[in-house]
């Protein structure tokens, strides 16, 4: 997953490159090619590397729970001394 990432990444950077270097002589391909490159970005990218970094963790230990409250409670209260 992390090969698909970085690869996916250099391609949409490409894609975005090339946009820019041939905006000055075709405005439209230029224009078409950043545009494709940054819905990419946003839309295909960004949720495969989200649910990458996500994918073994616990969602319970980033709720406030009654549980880690007494366990944020007891932490501060360790700081202290």
């Amino acid at each position: 997953m992390r090969y698909v990432l970085i690869i996916l990444f250099i391609l949409i950077a490409a894609s975005v490159g090339f946009g820019f270097y041939i905006k000055s002589e075709d405005l439209k391909t230029g224009e078409f090619c950043i545009g494709i490159g940054i819905v990419a970005l946003f839309f295909v990218w960004m949720p495969l590397f989200i649910y990458h970094r996500w994918r073994k963790r616990s969602f319970k230990d980033y709720m406030l729970t009654k549980e880690n409250l007494d366990k944020m409670r007891e932490a501060g209260k360790d700081k202290k001394l």
